[in-house]
């Protein structure tokens, strides 16, 4: 299917812009995958509000970035949102540079959340802090509760909107909640010129580089355009 509609799926940020507005406030039902993940998210919302939001060593800082994650993830249901593509505020999306594409653009990026499962990016959302590698005690390590739930809600929704085609830029930690064998996928890579694992904020930035230029080339076959970016630093390579 190399002309048809596709959606990108992108890893969220560590970093998130704060505040938002109160309407719509967050519930669990929120966006696109309401009806599919919303039973899911709430119960999330709930064990991260029962633990108070979290300790260092499920959320992965400490300080004032602790402070602010516990209080956030203390009050999910009702919080105010902003739409994913504000929230997130990383390397990646900086460069991706949402606020200048067309809304239709904006929503052919799907997220893979620890907290969501997926979330379209002009879906509302919460200040939260989650990795998908967390551990939570009620549900182990979130990837593996999240896969069969989110590979169904993916693989509903997608003939609903008309796009056929995920592309894949998932780091490995996000790859590991969509059951592969069940969705079909141009998979791709960076890695650098001498073929060794992309990493840090050059290859975060590139990632971003990358989904721009797929998103801008519309329905044209994404593994040929990805084929043809051109980086100072990193190839792509299609390794699904």
């Amino acid at each position: 299917m190399p002309n048809a509609p596709f959606v990108l799926l992108l890893p969220p940020s560590e970093g998130k812009a704060p505040g938002g507005s109160a309407r719509p406030a967050w519930r669990g039902e929120s966006g696109l995958f309401a009806e599919s993940l919303g039973e899911w998210r709430t119960y999330l919302a709930d064990e991260l509000r029962r633990i108070g939001g979290g300790g260092e060593q499920l959320l992965g800082v400490g300080g004032d970035h602790l402070s602010r994650a516990r209080a956030a993830n203390s009050s999910l249901i009702g919080a105010p949102t902003l739409p994913a593509w504000r929230r997130y505020s990383g390397v990646v999306w900086a460069h991706l540079d949402p606020e200048s594409l067309t809304e239709t653009s904006r929503a052919r990026i799907w997220v893979v959340s620890g907290l969501a499962g997926l979330v379209a990016a002009t879906d509302p959302l919460p200040d939260y802090r989650l990795k998908m590698s967390a551990r939570l005690p009620s549900t182990g390590p979130l990837a593996a509760w999240w896969r069969d739930d989110l590979t169904d809600a993916l693989l509903e929704t997608l003939p609903r909107i008309g796009a056929p085609l995920v592309v894949d830029l998932l780091p490995q930690e996000h790859r590991a909640a969509v059951d592969w064998t069940r969705v079909a996928a141009v998979r791709l890579d960076l890695v650098t010129r001498s073929g060794g694992k992309a990493g840090g904020h050059a290859a975060k930035a590139a990632k971003g580089l990358l989904a721009r230029a797929l998103l801008d080339a519309g329905r044209t076959d994404p593994a040929r355009i990805a084929q043809s970016f051109r980086h100072p630093e990193f190839v792509v390579r299609r390794t699904g």
